[in-house]
């Protein structure tokens, strides 16, 4: 079975391989579009030299003379002269390519039809089969002096590399372009592994510590419910202090595991429908009952008949409750309002309250894990900053949103949304 790096390196590995297909696939279309531009500037050079060639010129006259072997006008030998044609009209036909913007290298031979050679390029003239050759029919002065048909034949090869030379300023920047994305990719997928191995070995090493916390905690609540036995009432308020304080800490400890487990992706969540409707009421009832004797202002409104949302009603709760806590915990007179409703195929629920508020920039950040917020630089309220990020995982988890809305001062309201499998 795959697993989830392999299925990343797998497809990383098929879009490089599409990348280079692709790559080919545009080198092939380019050599294509190059030889057709080549073939195009040919037509226009060997036009310009099969009309310079037929009229009598000094190329042409000295041509003439060499292959008639006639030195009688010239002060020079017959080697000397075939020489001089020679190259003579090796620069003439380098020209005209160049002026029709061919630069690459070239033969020629000028022969007739009766197979008499008459004149060759310095190199042997290419007759291969992977040669290009491109013959001219001359016309005019020399197939007349001769009394034969002329031609002037061409030679290219390894064209490939010229038209490769062409091409050059698409090729070289589109692999140093793939070249780039492969390191990003691959410094990506790093950096990437790097940190997830990170945070399993952070998970690991919070897991084994909360696990040891528990022991202690245990112990102390145990030993602090003994204690209540036979005390004075001067010592009971110590005790009690003790035992809160152990129900707050143990409370924090099974959070920590919690979101471990969850992050870690080892608790599995059981969905099923449910109607949310009645939990939510027992929920806001409690807090009420809550809300009464500690002097907080709290009411709800829960509108419509049922709530039928797929829940893992555990954690679900939790969310709720985590909300109501935070609202109780950050308001000097806390005035807390729950509502929820539906609309549209979705359940909303809002919770609000009238607390410090949250500024705009760390609303960005509340659903981070262990951000918390800072009044000045102290932090008003202990905590350890996983409940909203907790809650963030379980409302996604849902397949549900979560919203802030908050001013400074004047108070926040979350609100959750979730849909509904059935409209209520």
């Amino acid at each position: 079975m795959l697993t989830k790096r392999n299925v990343y390196v797998l497809v990383f590995v098929v879009s490089v391989i599409g990348l280079l297909v692709v790559q080919y696939q545009y080198l092939r279309v380019g050599l294509g579009l190059a030889r057709v531009q080549f073939s195009e500037k040919m037509d226009k050079a060997r036009t310009n030299i099969g009309k310079e060639l037929s009229e009598v010129n000094s190329l042409t006259y000295t041509l003439g003379n060499a292959i008639e072997k006639d030195t009688s006008e010239v002060n020079i030998g017959l080697d000397s002269l075939e020489k001089a044609s020679q190259f003579y009209l090796n620069d003439y036909i380098a020209y005209q390519l160049g002026v029709s913007g061919i630069d690459a290298p070239f033969t020629y031979a000028l022969y007739s039809r009766d197979s008499i050679q008459y004149l060759t390029s310095v190199r042997p003239h290419i007759q291969s089969e992977d040669a290009l050759t491109y013959p001219i029919k001359l016309n005019g002065y020399l197939p007349e002096l001769l009394n034969k048909e002329v031609i002037l034949e061409l030679g290219f090869e390894d064209l490939n590399k010229y038209f490769m030379g062409q091409i050059k300023g698409l090729i070289i920047p589109s692999f140093i372009f793939l070249l780039a994305i492969i390191v990003v990719v691959i410094w990506v997928l790093r950096s990437f592994y790097w940190q997830s191995s990170l945070i399993t070995t952070t998970n690991d090493f919070i897991n084994n510590l909360t696990h040891e916390l528990k022991t202690p905690v245990f112990s102390i609540g145990l030993a602090s419910k003994i204690l209540e036995e036979g005390i004075s009432e001067e010592k009971r308020p110590v005790v009690e202090l003790i035992r809160r304080e152990t129900d707050r800490l143990r409370s924090h400890i099974d959070k920590v595991l919690e979101l471990a487990s969850l992050e870690s992706g080892k608790k599995l969540m059981q969905f099923n429908e449910i109607d949310f409707k009645p939990e939510l009421e027992r929920i806001s009832k409690d807090f009420k009952i809550l809300a009464a004797s500690e002097n907080l202002d709290f009411d709800y409104e829960l509108f419509g008949d049922y709530y039928i949302i797929k829940a893992e009603k555990f954690h679900l709760e939790n969310v709720i409750a985590n909300l109501l806590e935070n609202a109780k915990k950050y308001s000097d007179d806390p005035v807390i309002r729950l509502k929820a409703f539906t609309q549209k195929g979705k359940l909303f629920i809002s919770i609000e309250d009238n607390g410090q508020g949250i500024s705009k920039q760390d609303q960005k950040r509340i659903f981070q894990k262990y951000f918390r917020i800072k009044n000045g630089d102290v932090h008003r309220v202990k905590g350890y900053g996983l409940g909203l990020s907790y809650v963030q995982k379980i409302v996604r988890m849902h397949r549900g949103k979560i919203s802030v809305e908050s001013e400074l001062g004047k108070g926040t309201r979350f609100t959750l949304s979730f849909k509904l499998t059935k409209n209520g």
